[in-house]
């Protein structure tokens, strides 16, 4: 084999450098695109400003490598890790091109790849898929004392420093390491702050074999993420979200006010209650409700109460006469009834009378001082000076008698009065019961006689204010119930008032963001299919190197429904002889694998991520050797942009390098005892037992049959080992399957045989056709050399003058018949 060239970082496409411009890009471009598009201006102001928030927190968080300062892998140490026992060392060429590290199963070479993965990401394929006690209790080395420990250095493009990713465990959870990064200049810090977790996610660099079969049986919203993410758009997913949220609170709370109606509604229709009945006809109405009117009733304005309400609180409100002023007016009325009988039967009255009539003779007496007759009688006798003083004297005290009358009488007309005033008008309206106890009360003012007034009065004021105070209770007690039942419908009727009034207010809002969210989603969707080609284009060329002899053609590469998890998928379209098929249905397992790396590959050759390294462990299982050849083309195409480290046992991946002739690097881990793992380059076979026979040849005091026999076996190794490459290099351009190239090259036994094939392709050939072919290719020596190798085998053995001659004439054969000559 030989050491991958160095090479040179490809070439940046337009189409690379425009999505390297990352959320920038994305955003201007639709900014643009929104700014010329028919929306309404309110919806558009929304996606404004819910993707000038995703651009802003995109540029708060911290930011992973930009793809210009891409990260590749300059070696891997491992210690006290799974099958790797003392610190053990992989070497790695930090640049893009193909590593394959091969060892046998068990040699501890996965060691290294789940190493890498842990100090990355935190964990491994293997972890996902074995979740069991045993694995996580035994993930330490059982071979070395010292705390696990793994090393991952890194090279930054830009910076000629190494940085260095160190992985601990400071307890037994295999899930729980401690990373700490370290990068010159930079200091030291966990890797959580580094910033890759996004992009670790989106372009994973490692894949392996159980990794395969999740790529295709995976959830299908996990297959669909896995590609979308890689496609640039997590801006505008994010810029959605943010309107789902607004979305999701506007029509949560509208929709919680409009499932509440119904309830509301019917403990509105349970009352007897005119209040409840004017809000049942505005909550049980479609449409938005008039909130308006639902907050009169609620406030308990004065237009709110009609009907019974009014009828109850009308009935409720006379009082009737008062009984204590009432019965306080008949007892003094009585009582100036008792005192004007008794001036009356005294003569009190008739003084006055007397008093009056003398006061008015004296007074004519003494006008007429000269008149000879009596002026009230008319006789002779005249009214002298004795009978005037007599007179006044009389008058004096029949006016004082008088007095008394006048003061009785003027007391019972003041109470007779005061009856009468307590007789108020009745209401406008009355109730029924209320209409003859209130006339019989009101007619009290029309009698004249003191004794019956006090009386009637008395009787119709204590009818009257039984009958009001009757009627008065009962109508309380009903509004008291009608209030209380009102109180507690008004208070779920308040409560619902001030989450339905925002939800309402809130329905054109919701309008506008559904707007915005179509208008996004169909502009999200043209991106996405425009950006979606390439990687489709990559995956069906990748199909195509792998699929070799397979009937099975890929169509095309989907993604198919909404953001939500339930719809969403990955669809991958296939035909089986020109016939629509379903992969996972008629596919085989290797087919199966082949066409998961056909949709891992372009994610992690995608030009966003930051990695310039794809880790791949295991990947051969399952395939047919055609396909073999075909990964082993697609590897190194990737190896042109990437830095491919793949780990495998099965020797075929390295031979179909060998036999495309491809460019390679082949690393090789050996296990010892007490799990001590070395690793090797492996540059060369045919240089690699050369070396050995050198070997031979500079060790000191070897027996003779050491020359003799062990040389000549040595030498004939190098002629087989270059034979044989030479005869799969010469069945594959023949274009000869692979499993028939397989068949034919280990029906070669001899050493002959395997000289005809690699010479001719054509094992049968007979010894001399190759003797003679030898001798025009590499001279006459040639034959005698061969012969020497064959002559070693047999008991006597060879002849070996000059055993250092003889390496180096095996050399130059070697060399020489290694790879076929080209066609004419």
């Amino acid at each position: 084999m030989t050491e991958h060239p160095a090479q040179n970082e490809p070439k940046t496409s337009d189409h690379q450098v425009d999505r390297r411009r990352g959320a920038s890009s994305t955003l201007s471009r639709l900014t643009a695109r929104l700014e010329t598009s028919a929306l309404p201006e309110a919806p558009r102001e929304l996606l404004r400003e819910a993707l000038s928030a995703t651009a802003t927190e995109s540029s708060d968080t911290t930011a992973a490598p930009h793809p210009d300062q891409r990260v590749f892998l300059d070696s891997i140490s491992v210690n006290g890790f799974r099958g790797i026992g003392r610190k053990a060392r992989l070497p790695l060429t930090a640049k893009p091109g193909v590593t394959l590290v091969v060892g046998r199963n068990g040699s501890g070479k996965s060691s290294f790849a789940e190493g890498a993965e842990t100090a990355l990401t935190g964990r491994t394929a293997r972890l996902d898929k074995q979740r069991g006690e045993v694995w996580r209790r035994h993930w330490r080395n059982l071979h070395d004392g010292a705390d696990p420990k793994v090393e991952v250095r890194l090279t930054i493009s830009g910076d000629p420093r190494l940085s260095t990713l160190t992985c601990t465990w400071s307890g037994d959870d295999v899930t729980a390491p401690e990373v700490e990064f370290r990068r010159p200049g930079h200091g030291r810090r966990p890797s959580a702050s580094v910033g890759w977790e996004r992009a670790l996610k989106d372009y994973s660099p490692f894949l392996s074999y159980a990794d395969l079969d999740k790529v295709l049986n995976g959830r299908p919203s996990e297959q669909y993420d896995s590609v979308a993410a890689i496609l640039g758009l997590r801006e505008l997913t994010d810029a959605d979200e943010r309107l789902q949220g607004i979305e999701k609170a506007l029509d949560s709370a509208l929709k919680q006010a409009e499932a509440e109606r119904p309830v509301l509604a019917e403990a509105l229709s349970a009352l007897d209650d005119p209040r409840a009945v004017r809000a049942l006809a505005v909550v049980g109405k479609a449409g938005d409700p008039d909130f308006a009117e639902l907050d009169a009733l609620v406030t308990s304005l004065p237009d709110a109460d009609e009907g019974r309400l009014r009828e109850l609180r009308t009935i409720a409100a006379p009082t009737g006469p008062d009984l204590g002023t009432v019965g306080a007016a008949v007892d003094r009325l009585r009582e100036a009834v008792a005192v004007f009988d008794d001036v009356r039967a005294s003569g009190a009255e008739d003084a006055h009378q007397r008093a009056e009539l003398l006061a008015k003779a004296l007074e004519h007496s003494r006008r007429h001082e000269d008149e000879g007759t009596c002026p009230v009688c008319g006789s002779d006798l005249a009214l002298d000076e004795a009978w005037a003083e007599r007179a006044a004297e009389q008058v004096a005290s029949l006016r004082q008698e008088a007095a008394t009358a006048r003061e009785a009488r003027t007391g019972l007309r003041n109470a007779v009065d005061a009856v009468r005033y307590l007789v108020t008008p009745a209401p406008a309206w009355l109730p029924a019961p209320l209409v003859d106890p209130w006339e019989e009360w009101q007619a009290c003012r029309a009698i004249d006689d003191a004794e019956r007034l006090a009386s009637r009065a008395e009787t119709a004021a204590l009818v009257l204010a039984d009958a009001c105070a009757a009627l008065r209770e009962e109508a309380l007690r009903e509004l008291e119930k009608l209030d209380e039942e009102w109180r507690s419908c008004v208070t779920r009727l308040a409560g619902w008032l001030d989450r339905a009034r925002p939800a309402y207010a809130g329905r054109p809002r919701l309008c506008q963001v559904r707007a915005a969210r179509k208008w996004l989603k169909d502009a999200r969707a043209e991106l996405r299919e425009e950006r979606l080609r390439p990687f489709e284009d990559h995956s069906q060329r990748i199909w195509e190197e792998l699929r070799q002899q397979s009937n099975v053609d890929l169509r095309s590469v989907r993604l198919t429904g909404s953001e939500k998890a339930t719809v969403r998928k990955l669809v991958m379209d296939v035909s089986v002889d020109g016939t629509e098929a379903a992969a996972l249905g008629v596919m085989s397992q290797g087919e199966l694998h082949s066409l998961a790396l056909s949709l891992f590959l372009p994610r992690a050759a995608a030009p966003d991520s930051p990695f310039g390294f794809v880790v791949i462990d295991d990947p051969v299982q399952s395939m047919d050797p055609a396909k073999v050849h075909g990964l082993a083309r697609v590897l190194h195409d990737l190896g042109e942009t990437r830095q491919v480290v793949v780990f495998t046992h099965d020797t075929r991946l390295q031979r179909a390098f060998t036999n495309q002739e491809l460019p390679v690097t082949v690393l090789e881990v050996e296990r010892a005892g007490r799990s001590v793992v070395t690793v090797n380059r492996v540059t060369d076979p045919v240089g690699q037992a050369l070396a050995d026979a050198r070997a031979l040849i500079r060790t000191r005091n070897l027996p003779p049959v050491a020359m003799t026999h062990v040389l000549p076996s040595l030498c004939r190794a190098v002629l087989e080992r270059a034979f044989s490459e030479a005869a799969w290099l010469r069945l594959h351009r023949a274009g000869t399957a692979e499993h028939e190239a397989e068949k034919t090259v280990a029906g070669a036994v001899t050493l002959m045989d395997i000289a005809a094939l690699g010479l001719f392709g054509d094992p049968t050939k007979r010894a001399s056709d190759v003797y003679c072919e030898l001798r025009r290719r590499c001279g006459s020596k040639a034959v005698d050399v061969v012969r020497q190798c064959q002559e070693g085998a047999h008991p006597a053995g060879t002849s070996m003058p000059d055993p250092q001659r003889f390496v180096d004439d095996i050399k130059a054969v070697a060399l020489t018949v290694r790879k076929p000559e080209e066609g004419p």
